[in-house]
């Protein structure tokens, strides 16, 4: 990092990024499970985050029940 680094700003970007991916993360499963497409009690979500040009492969797995 350089030293015009202002980890404030930085902060806030990230959060502002995360609050978009929750906020239309979110809006995207309902709509899914809204149209009938899941069938069963269960739907097993997978969110992956990578940062291009890095080796930044982050996965999270859960199971929700309906």
């Amino acid at each position: 990092m350089t030293a015009e680094f202002d980890e404030d700003r930085f902060n806030m970007a990230i959060r502002k990024f995360l609050k978009h991916v929750g906020v239309t993360s979110q809006r995207e499963i309902e709509n899914l499970v809204r149209s009938g497409a899941v069938e069963g009690g269960e739907l097993k979500l997978r969110m992956t985050l990578s940062a291009e040009g890095t080796p930044l492969e982050h996965v999270i797995e859960e199971r929700i029940a309906l």
